[in-house]
């Protein structure tokens, strides 16, 4: 379960202030799958990020019962200045987990090789990108937090990385924000829709997929 009290967040913008999420009080249960739907701009993926702890709320708390992955393939929370490896041991003692057995994981999962050893501030998009997926499936998480999936790198990486998603799926739920309504029915048994700052929860996929398609048509 992970809980909203009363949680805001709003930043500035060259027209103003922005609010992305008004003050909300509400609980995402423990054991469903749930799809997060908006418009472009609405702050879907800063929901995602205050989700995960990667950002603060302007007020309010979250209270986190599961153990939460950050933003699938986000790798906004790494330091440039270390190299891979030593940004994944940091990782490793945040979460309490072996070092050795999660460099393992990660230098056979991602095919960094020699790079792995090098500053983060040389790899390219596509290269962080794999550390952290790979971190990210090693870890075992009870949710994942997923922000419309992208392919990294080649075609089978690709499969490899979809092969990686859907075992850890078995045993563990997500969050996921997707454009693609066939992949929120597919993987999501409940939803939520952002607009206008107001974050809505539905017990069923399809009742949300329907709320956020009829918003779009009365604009």
């Amino acid at each position: 379960m992970i809980e909203f009290n009363h949680v805001s967040k709003r930043y500035r913008t060259v027209d103003g202030w922005k609010n992305v999420l008004l003050p909300t009080s509400l609980c995402l249960p423990k054991g469903r799958n749930i799809g997060l739907l908006g418009r472009n701009g609405t702050g879907k993926s800063t929901l995602l990020r205050l989700i995960a702890g990667s950002e603060a709320p302007t007020q309010g708390c979250i209270i986190r019962h599961v153990k939460l992955s950050w933003p699938l393939g986000f790798a906004g929370g790494f330091n440039a200045t270390l190299t891979g490896e030593e940004n994944l041991r940091f990782v490793c003692r945040i979460y309490g987990e072996n070092i050795g057995r999660i460099r393992d994981f990660v230098l056979d999962f991602s095919e960094l090789g020699r790079d792995l050893s090098m500053p983060l501030k040389t790899y390219s998009s596509g290269m962080k990108a794999r550390l952290a997926f790979a971190l990210s499936m090693a870890i075992d998480f009870d949710c994942y937090l997923i922000d419309e999936i992208t392919g990294v790198g080649d075609r089978y990486f690709q499969d490899k990385c979809r092969a990686a998603f859907e075992d850890r799926r078995q045993v563990s739920n997500l969050i996921m924000v997707s454009h693609s309504m066939d992949t929120l029915r597919r993987h999501c048994d409940m939803g939520a829709v952002l607009e206008q700052g107001k974050l809505v929860l539905y017990d069923d996929i399809d009742l949300a997929i329907a709320a956020y398609l009829t918003q779009g048509a009365l604009r």
